[in-house]
């Protein structure tokens, strides 16, 4: 059930309480990019007890050192982190964020009806484990922990199982729960209910502190 305002936390699967989350791996995660999204998710990373490294893609120079490598950029810029950073990004997990929205009308999405900006990665990064996730929360509910009353739920696509468990553990020893949304097909929806997310909140129609919650 989807609630506008799990609790089931979890370590490698998804039903853990967080009396378990003590046994994370640590993990080294690179963050590309520094706006509302990336530093919110750095919190998250830190929070749990792991490594982190932050760049800007802008920041072509230096070298990608996290196993862990997360894209808190526009989908705008995925083309170009591809080009500079595709052969570094190999056999790493790649978790994409991103909400191929169409800023200037906030009324579509600019991938096609059937694929998603994650499809579109995954293809160009063959050697790379690519994920889905944090795309259907707002930067201020993975740093409060919550939406409303609830805890904070990330969903996460991806076609590896391993990599899901890596990244769910490192969201859930922050506090916040995951789901595994499944394969990473799934990305197509996730980016459809973040890019209904938004478009709400530009609206004013919901809050960008709020957004959508999980009742699991």
């Amino acid at each position: 059930m989807v609630d506008t305002t799990s609790n089931s936390a979890s370590r490698f699967s998804w039903n853990h309480n967080h009396s378990d989350l003590k046994e994370h791996p640590i993990a080294h995660v690179t963050v590309i990019g520094t706006g509302n999204m990336g530093q919110a998710i750095a919190g998250l990373v830190t929070q749990g007890g792991n490594s982190l490294e932050v760049i800007t893609a802008a920041d072509t120079d230096k070298t990608v050192t996290g196993d862990i490598v997360i894209l808190a950029v526009p989908y705008a810029a995925l083309a170009g982190i591809v080009e500079a950073r595709g052969a570094s990004l190999a056999c790493t997990i790649v978790v994409d964020i991103t909400k191929s929205v169409n800023f200037e009308t906030f009324d579509s999405l600019v991938v096609a009806a059937d694929s998603s900006a994650t499809a579109e990665l995954a293809t160009a990064l063959p050697s790379s484990k690519v994920l889905k996730a944090f795309t259907t929360t707002f930067a201020a509910t993975l740093a409060s922990g919550k939406v409303g009353d609830l805890t904070t739920t990330v969903l996460i696509a991806g076609d590896d199982a391993d990599s899901k468990a890596l990244l769910g553990g490192l969201v859930t020893a922050a506090g916040l729960n995951t789901i595994d949304a499944g394969a990473l097909k799934r990305a197509c929806e996730l980016e459809a209910l973040g890019f209904l997310q938004i478009s709400l909140a530009a609206a004013e129609k919901v809050s960008w502190v709020g957004g959508f919650g999980v009742i699991a």
